[in-house]
């Protein structure tokens, strides 16, 4: 096989990849050959698909008889109802930029079968047109992901520009051990070096401006083993605070979403009318907050510190609707 063709049998083939319809006279008249030539370069490539198809995942090139073209297909293809539901949690996320997103989507485009991409095209155009994009101080939270991936594969401790919720900034030198995706949001995971390793602390990947590798590895100093699994069923809105067992009262119209937003929620008891005790073990104080949200459906009734932690919130809550003041309306 002369250089020439090689090379046009191989674009074929990744043009095939990028999901074109392979006319052959078109092909043919690109090319400058005649038609015999690509037809015989198409029979090549279906020929080694099928001479080995578990190399290749199964693909072949079929014919498509109502549009006279030939289309290569992959069983690693996403089909448009995968990308589209993928999509749509990518949006629903807004853990990326609109830029990054963007570049994400149409990377993941190339790899869908072509039937329908004008329909899916415009309904991914119309979400993103709305995207509400989440600020970020960081330039890229994919390089940040990636970068404090590769540390903690590698055990390294690292030192971190960091932008606290209250916008004080600081410079912290941490042993990472995990990231985490929740709420709009990627978390690492990490022990402060230096202090004792009782638990760990949470920052926000996209508050992170800048970060540098240590060349010390963090198994020189002996850290407590750490469950990403568990951290995850157990804590809420990645806000710290210690380990506890709490039940509450729920009368709200939905069981399921709290059992949902709480993995380890189960319900204890069943009082009728759509009452019921429900138990979980939690990690945090991020479980308080969404206990609040769900206003006069809940009622928390232990571990009694818990109790007098909510009582004493909703106190300052209601004091502030009484006292009057310059943002009352008319006042």
């Amino acid at each position: 096989m002369n250089g020439e063709k090689q090379d046009r049998l191989l674009e074929i083939f990744f043009r095939g990849l990028r999901g074109e319809d392979l006319y052959i006279a078109k092909l043919a008249a690109e090319y400058g050959v005649s038609v015999k030539s690509v037809s015989r370069d198409i029979n090549a490539l279906r020929n080694f698909l099928a001479d080995h198809r578990d190399l290749v995942s199964h693909a072949e090139m079929r014919y498509d008889h109502q549009k006279r073209c030939y289309r290569l297909h992959m069983e690693e293809f996403l089909s448009n109802k995968e990308l589209f539901a993928l999509v749509e949690v990518m949006i629903g996320a807004r853990a990326f930029s609109r830029m990054e997103l963007l570049e994400l989507i149409e990377k993941l485009k190339r790899f869908t079968t072509t039937e329908d991409r004008p329909r899916l095209h415009e309904l991914i155009r119309k979400e993103m047109y709305h995207y509400p994009e989440v600020r970020h101080d960081c330039r890229s939270v994919e390089d940040n992901l990636w970068q404090l991936i590769v540390c903690i594969a590698e055990k390294k401790e690292i030192s971190v520009e960091y932008y606290h919720k209250d916008r004080k900034f600081d410079i912290l030198r941490l042993y990472p051990v995990s990231v985490m995706f929740t709420d709009f949001y990627f978390y690492l995971i990490a022990f402060k070096v230096g202090e004792i390793p009782d638990q760990p602390v949470y920052f926000r990947v996209d508050r992170i401006t800048r970060i540098t590798e240590h060349r010390k590895a963090s198994t020189d100093v002996c850290y407590p083993d750490f469950d990403e699994g568990l951290l995850r069923k157990q804590s809420l809105l990645m806000w710290p605070g210690k380990r506890r067992t709490i039940r509450f009262v729920f009368t709200g119209p939905s069981i399921q979403a709290v059992l949902d937003k709480l993995p380890t929620a189960k319900v204890i008891e069943w009082y009728g009318h759509g009452r019921c005790l429900i138990e979980a073990e939690v990690y945090g104080n991020g479980i308080q907050m969404w206990l609040l949200s769900q206003g006069s459906w809940v009622k928390v009734i232990a571990p009694d510190e818990f109790v007098e932690e909510m009582r004493g919130e909703i106190e300052r809550m209601r004091e502030l609707y009484q006292q009057p003041g310059e943002e009352t309306e008319g006042g």
